[in-house]
């Protein structure tokens, strides 16, 4: 039984025939398919590094060598915190019984929403592993208001992604407490947000599948997710380090002091950008840190909308909780994080 948005228990649906101990057939497909696509980027962006010089001399490109030079950094500095994250990710989802958490949390939902924002916290995860722990969590009888916020909030303010801010802004720990502070209250907000005006009908409660799979034991769960999470992301923070070369190379400065010139546009720009992008919220301060030509609001909204709402998000979240969840939910998660974000810039930055 779950409890829904207006305090009423909805029965979990029943799990399709085709479901193995992974899922439905569908799901595994797309997993299999996820560390596939995520081990073709990594290869992509190796093969673009060793051929470089090649491509340099052949064609003559100065530029190569810059964007090369740039690509490099930023997935140098952010593989380790996305390999720890990960690690964190699958431990938590091979080791930790889903009911720990359901123990944990208030059984009013209005109070359960900032503890549930707060175990976000201490509980480090990427927001590809957050949608499927929220969907585990509703499972088990949380909340949907608490376990969205979860949602929100894990892979946002947990110490992995602090340090990694820490380390991309070096000398600016204002940039760390405004990326905490704007990330928390929009989690919380959003959690507040959907018990006052959440339907029940728009929430398709995910379908329960078993823990691990028969024979496997908890440690091979473990590798698994391990592999698929940090392939999957891996593949991601590699288009978004592409990208982000990209733009600092092929983007002239004028175009990026209109920007600057304009503050509400920059930061809109920049969010957007955090919802095309996609890159892993353990690795995404190196990339906000690249775009210097951005004011500070501009870079923090890129660090807060990016691990909320991006196409990866949008997709999982249509997966599991149905298409009219997702639009609704992503939009205003996106308005909320912008107004957040200007609200927090303004005072701390």
């Amino acid at each position: 039984m779950v409890e829904g948005s207006a305090g009423t228990a909805t029965a979990a649906p029943p799990r399709p025939r085709d479901a193995g101990p992974h899922g439905t057939g569908s799901e595994r497909r797309r997993a299999t398919t996820s560390g596939a696509l995520g081990s073709v980027l990594v290869g992509a962006a190796v093969a673009a590094v060793l051929a470089g010089p090649w491509l340099e001399r052949l064609f003559g490109l100065a530029a190569l060598g810059a964007w090369r030079t740039l690509l490099v950094a930023i997935v140098v500095q952010g593989v380790p915190f996305l390999l720890l994250g990960t690690v964190v990710s699958a431990a938590i989802g091979a080791f930790v019984p889903a009911r720990v958490f359901s123990k944990a949390l208030p059984r009013n939902p209005a109070l359960a929403v900032p503890v549930a924002g707060a175990a976000g916290v201490v509980l480090p995860g990427c927001e590809c592993a957050s949608v499927p722990v929220a969907g585990s969590l509703m499972r088990r009888g949380v909340a949907p208001a608490a376990a969205l916020t979860f949602l929100l909030a894990a892979p946002a303010v947990n110490p992995v992604v602090l340090v990694s801010t820490a380390i991309a802004f070096p000398g600016s720990p204002e940039m760390v407490a405004a990326r905490f502070g704007a990330s928390l209250v929009t989690a919380v907000v959003m959690g507040w947000l959907w018990i006052a005006f959440g339907r029940e009908e728009w929430l398709r409660l995910p379908r329960g599948r078993a823990e691990h799979a028969p024979g496997v034991g908890r440690f091979g769960a473990f590798r698994r997710g391990l592999q698929h999470d940090f392939l999957h992301a891996g593949g991601f923070l590699v288009v978004g380090a592409m990208a982000a070369a990209t733009f600092n190379v092929l983007v002239p400065p004028s175009v990026l002091e209109v920007f600057s010139d304009s503050p509400w546009l920059g930061v809109l720009v920049a969010a957007v950008l955090a919802v095309l992008l996609s890159v892993c919220s353990e690795a995404d301060a190196f990339v906000a840190a690249s775009f210097t030509g951005f004011s500070p609001t501009a870079r923090l909204a890129f660090m807060v909308v990016g691990p909320m709402v991006d196409m990866k998000l949008i997709a999982l979240q249509s997966g599991a909780f149905g298409r009219a969840f997702a639009v609704r939910f992503c939009a205003a998660t996106f308005v909320v994080a912008v107004l957040c974000c200007v609200l927090v810039g303004g005072v701390l930055l």
